[in-house]
């Protein structure tokens, strides 16, 4: 009688003398750890921007008041002075709470990463041309999103050419 070791190996398996190694599973690009999180506070400001313009006054006198215009105030515990919140400033904390996630997303090294570090690079190439050639977006504020996108462009190639270097095994 022949021994049928497929039959020998599956009985071992099943009463637990040796593990099976785990099939390899592939790992899929996630579009939400690709994209960009800088993109939401840009696309708020775009249509802000846009906005403005259909309003009919001059296009960017509109769009820097609806950025600077008060939308409410805090008093403040010194003196009586109260904190004018105006729409550019939660856009600016907006971006400032995405740069950290991307900081944050950008420790990693798989291609994912490097998917979000080139759609990141597009985005701060976006927002130079918009900030220096298009007259609703010369503001302070957008200039300062601006500058937080090459902080994510800067800081992802950065992080993730040091994290290649440390890979590197160079034998001793």
């Amino acid at each position: 009688m022949a021994i049928d070791h497929r039959d020998l190996a599956a009985r071992e398996v099943a009463i637990g003398m040796y593990d099976e190694p785990a099939p390899k599973s592939k790992k899929e690009i996630s579009v939400i750890t690709a994209f960009p999180l800088l993109v939401i506070p840009w696309l708020v400001y775009n249509v802000l921007a846009v906005i403005a313009m259909w309003s009919g006054a001059e296009s960017g006198v509109a769009a820097y008041e609806s950025v600077v215009t008060p939308l409410f105030s805090i008093p403040m515990p010194a003196g009586g002075t109260k904190w004018a919140v105006s729409l550019g400033d939660i856009i600016l904390l907006g971006a400032l709470i995405c740069l950290f996630f991307e900081l944050l997303k950008s420790t990693k090294s798989d291609k994912v990463a490097i998917i979000n570090h080139s759609l990141s690079m597009v985005l701060f190439i976006a927002c130079l041309v918009e900030f220096l050639l298009l007259r609703p977006f010369a503001t302070s504020i957008f200039f300062l999103l601006t500058a937080m996108t090459l902080m994510d462009v800067l800081a992802g190639f950065i992080v993730t050419a040091i994290s290649a270097r440390k890979d590197i095994d160079f034998g001793a």
